[in-house]
């Protein structure tokens, strides 16, 4: 029997095991079985990693070094990742079963966003203010808020790390990240490319545990200003309880259950594809999963058919096969909320077109096949839960007010699509649409220049764009009386 590969956590520049020994495996979702061991935080490890951090930031050689000094570390940073993407990628492809061709490009793309931070990193700006008081000079400056907890689940993880850390650590501020329980060991690889990029101890922290008592721990600590978190509503709301205890800025960017807009007159080919990379892509394990299409009538009925043709051609396999197009969900909790959900459809008067099941091959794993169901009624649950899985609802519309607000009907914002090539509508719908991200003609598609986020139960603040380095900054706003006369006695007014 291969042996496990043990991971463990990095605090102040160590790396070291949870204080009391503990350990979770992390199961290989193409086998089922675990193929690593990773350190469990206990609290006190928590504490070491947030403790570290702030002496990090008050003092020693990252608190003293110049912007530009920091973004040459950042791109250090993007440089190793570039070159280890082929080792990275591997990696989260066995800890998440993500396709390798995919986590390979996302590890080798995401340098991209730490050029950009580097970039930033000397261009934070402060203001003159022109008051309305003589012999006064009014200026404001941006400094770094302290330390940082990054929360990030285990699907796109490392783009995730670099919208977060990326503009956090070029505006001087310092990190503790806290992986997954379902995925840690792609996050624990990153943390030694910091290291190897000359970051100095205590800037970049790791830790690795259950939300009790490591997430728990991190987002109440005393010590942490900002909390960054990606995952669901249901977390979100602890964390947002949890900063009461110290106070610390929130940013959520949560799920979603977001609308395909495809109207008569869409490029057909454009679409299909779009709906396919959308829901199926990454295995609809994407908060922006395009979950629900809304098809005009004039064109349903052709559109599902060849929609559901090329569902059933999709490759499922080893997610390290080059030839593979869909791998396996993560965990079997998510394999049996889809089996439920699409059971849960069917009885409310759903059809399945397609899928629906386990495959046949592979035989071991947790495998689900593209699933799309038709849905006569927006009521039906499978409409607004967020599935996290390759199951597509589809429902039919007639004209553009009546899909706005279907599209609008749901407790999420996080994203959408809109097929058309009529301009004046596509602007029209974006505009309407209650979403942070609209994709015209196209879907997911991202870039270190546009920033992301949600609306609703999608969350609030936004990752990535040139805007995000402001957010982990606050403004101080400094008066200098320019006079050489004494201070106005207080007690007489004017």
């Amino acid at each position: 029997m291969e042996e496990l590969r043990h991971y463990r956590m990095l605090i102040d520049g160590a790396w070291v095991d949870s204080g009391d020994g503990g350990t979770f495996d992390s199961i290989n979702p193409a086998t089922g079985k675990a193929w690593a061991t990773v350190a469990a935080a206990t609290a006190d490890d928590v504490d070491r990693a947030v403790q570290a951090a702030h002496r990090a930031f008050a003092s020693g050689p990252w608190a003293t070094m110049l912007p530009t000094q920091r973004g040459r570390l950042l791109r250090n940073l993007a440089g190793l990742l570039a070159e280890r993407s082929e080792d990275l990628g591997r990696t989260e492809c066995i800890d998440t079963g993500k396709m390798f061709k995919e986590t390979r490009w996302q590890a080798r793309y995401i340098a991209e966003f730490f050029h950009f931070y580097a970039g930033l990193a000397d261009k934070v700006t402060g203001e003159t203010l022109p008051i309305d008081r003589h012999d006064m000079l009014t200026i404001t400056t941006r400094e770094p808020l302290g330390v940082v907890a990054a929360v990030v689940p285990w699907n796109s993880q490392l783009f995730l790390v670099a919208v977060k850390i990326g503009p956090a650590l070029a505006a001087g501020n310092t990190v503790v990240l806290k992986a997954s329980e379902h995925a840690s060991a792609a996050m624990l690889e990153f943390a030694e490319l910091t290291v190897e990029a000359g970051f100095p101890p205590g800037v970049v922290n790791v830790v690795t545990g259950h939300g009790e008592p490591c997430g728990r721990t991190l987002t109440t600590h005393p010590l942490v200003a900002r909390i960054s978190f990606t995952g669901g509503p249901a977390t979100a709301r602890h964390v947002v309880r949890n900063s009461a205890d110290n106070f610390a800025e929130v940013s959520l960017e949560l799920g979603g259950k977001s609308p395909v807009i495809v109207f008569g007159d869409a490029d057909i080919e454009s679409a299909i594809n779009g709906s396919l990379a959308g829901i199926f892509g990454a295995s609809g394990q994407s908060c922006v999963a395009g979950s629900r299409i809304y098809l005009h009538e004039s064109i349903h009925d052709a559109f599902i058919d060849r929609l559901v043709a090329r569902a059933g051609d999709i490759r499922i396999g080893d997610p390290l096969a080059e030839e593979t197009q869909m791998g396996p969900l993560c965990t079997m909790a998510q394999l049996e909320g889809c089996e439920r959900q699409v059971a849960r459809a069917v009885d409310e008067g759903g059809t399945l077109l397609t899928g629906g099941k386990r495959p046949d091959h592979p035989d071991a794993g947790w495998y689900f096949e593209p699933t799309i169901v038709s849905c006569p009624d927006q009521s039906m649950e499978i409409v607004d839960t967020e599935m996290f899985g390759p199951v597509l609802s589809v429902l039919r519309f007639s004209e553009e007010d009546e899909v706005v607000a279907k599209a609008n009907d749901t407790r999420y914002g996080l994203a959408a699509g809109v097929f058309t090539r009529d301009l004046a509508r596509a602007l029209r719908v974006q505009k309407r649409i209650r979403a942070g991200i609209v994709w015209v003609n196209t879907y997911r598609v991202v870039s270190p220049i546009a920033e992301f986020g949600g609306f609703k139960d999608s969350g609030y603040g936004r990752e990535s764009g040139a805007q995000a380095i402001y957010d982990y900054t606050r403004p101080k706003t400094v008066w200098i009386n320019t006079s050489d006369e004494p201070m106005d006695n207080p007690f007489v007014m004017r």
